[in-house]
């Protein structure tokens, strides 16, 4: 019994419709097969870069008046935010064109142009330092990731100072899509309609808690410290021995 079995073992084996062909994986036999290479592959300087500076914020000490910018608006209180400051979104060049040709045919009719005055959100880092230091801003908004940082990192202090309403949001790129830019270091809101008034009484009072209120623990809280995976290990098997030590002395 066993011996057949065992004949027709090998008569299945030798069968050439299912032959076995082995793959051999050396230079230039077989294909290799697909695997995640995504640890050798050679990114972009900027990724590399983007990468580097996020792992060195994480390490180093980093002092309070950078580490402000770390904490950022919540997304609720980010969504009123840009829904309010896209009511106030300056006009482009075409709606330029269209506005002052519309006004060019009303002279020409001899009836009066339209010269009221224009509510837009203001923009341009020296524009909005003029406007602070003259208390006529009523809400500034600062993104968290500009580069250098040395731009804005004096603003939160100037807006304390001067008592004016600040908030420090994720991303100047979204801030540049208020005012038709790829981006935008600050923006700040100076004149409003009436019927927004309210919402940015709302608004200033939900930023301030979150802002003006803490910038005294803002001012002495350092960030960075945050040590790696592997790192943390060796510290944690260092306390523990040492902890036997104690332990056994």
């Amino acid at each position: 019994m066993n011996a057949r079995s065992g004949q027709a073992k090998s008569d299945t084996q030798a069968n050439p419709l299912f032959e076995r062909r082995p793959r051999h994986f050396g230079i230039g036999q077989s294909i290799q097969p697909k695997r995640d290479l995504t640890r050798f592959v050679k990114w972009p300087k900027y990724v590399r870069l983007q990468r580097q500076r996020k792992i060195l914020r994480m390490r180093l000490k980093v002092p309070p008046a950078v580490n402000q910018f770390s904490q950022t608006l919540d997304r609720n209180t980010a969504v009123q935010l840009f829904k309010l400051l896209a009511k106030y979104r300056p006009e482009t060049d075409q709606e330029k064109k269209t506005r002052l040709n519309a006004q060019a045919e009303k002279v020409a009719a001899g009836q009066q142009a339209d010269t009221a005055k224009q509510l837009v959100v203001k923009h341009g880092i020296n524009h909005i330092t003029n406007l602070v230091e003259s208390k006529k801003a009523k809400l500034v908004v600062i993104a968290n990731d500009v580069d250098p940082i040395e731009l804005v990192i004096w603003l939160p202090a100037l807006c304390r100072k001067m008592g004016v309403p600040y908030c420090i949001v994720k991303s100047k790129s979204r801030l540049g899509t208020v005012v038709h830019r790829k981006t935008a270091t600050a923006l700040a809101l100076v004149d409003i309609k009436d019927e927004d008034k309210q919402p940015l009484a709302s608004l200033v009072e939900a930023i301030n808690a979150n802002f003006a209120d803490k910038s005294e623990e803002s001012r002495r809280t350092w960030g960075g410290g945050i040590m790696g995976i592997k790192a943390q290990a060796k510290i944690a098997k260092r306390d523990a021995a040492t902890a036997r030590e104690v332990k056994l002395a």
